[in-house]
Formats: C-alpha cells, sequence, structure tokens
C-alpha cells in the first residue's frame, strides 16, 4: 500500500487552485504545506482527508511526461462531482465520467488534465 505520492508541477499557486476545486467532491482538501524556508530547497501542498497528507505537488524541476493520480470515489456521483469540478477549475478533458468494462463491469472513472498535463481519475469501484 502506498503511504503517499507526489510530483513537482510548473505554476504551484495555480496547481494548488485546480486541486482544491477538483478534489473538493471527494472531500479531499490541503493538509499541509511546507515551505522551501522549511525544506531548504522546494516548496509542497499536501492534500488529504482526516489529517493525513496523501498527494503532494511541489515546487522543483518538473518529471519528463507526464502522471498518472487515481483518486477512490465513493460513489459514481462523486466521480461526476469531481469530473465538473475539476472542469470547472480549468482541467481539460480525458475521458468523461463512465464505465470502463475492460477494466472490470463496475470500474465508474472520469479522467481530467491538470495544468500540467498529467492524468488525474477518480474512480468508483462500487456496482451502480
Amino acid at each position: 500500500m502506498l503511504d503517499h505520492i507526489g510530483y513537482a508541477v510548473t505554476d504551484i499557486d495555480k496547481s494548488k487552485r485546480f486541486y482544491l476545486a477538483a478534489l473538493i467532491p471527494l472531500s479531499i482538501t490541503v493538509v499541509m504545506e511546507v515551505t522551501a524556508a522549511q525544506t531548504g530547497k522546494d516548496a509542497h501542498v499536501g492534500f488529504g482527508t482526516n489529517g493525513k497528507p496523501f498527494f503532494w505537488i511541489g515546487t522543483g524541476a518538473k518529471q519528463t511526461g507526464s502522471a498518472h493520480v487515481a483518486f477512490t470515489a465513493a460513489s459514481r456521483a462523486q466521480v461526476e462531482a469531481f469530473y465538473k469540478a475539476a472542469m470547472s477549475a480549468g482541467g481539460k478533458d480525458n475521458g468523461a465520467p463512465g464505465v470502463r468494462a475492460h477494466y472490470h463491469p463496475n470500474y465508474y472513472g472520469a479522467f481530467v488534465l491538470d495544468p500540467d498535463g498529467n492524468n488525474i481519475e477518480a474512480v468508483c469501484h462500487a456496482p451502480a
């Protein structure tokens, strides 16, 4: 099991605004912020729930290519709310909400590209 994941973004303030809006339907919000002065190098924003950050964005050298992160949704309605919120926050469509039966019959996901082109997904595995 993963404890957390993170990657660099080109504009931390823009990305923070995007993720704040996109993840609120999943009850994920900013849990912690660490400044460049504190780390001696890069600033970071940690998103999570119940005081535990598990998804981080930060300054620094951006990786080559893009990343993919999938967030668990409790319901198909949450997947749809994530998609709507992410699109309203400036995301780009990379797959509207729907069943992806090639993964399994109840895989209901939505995909949005963040400001840096990373593929962000919300997925519900429960039956309709």
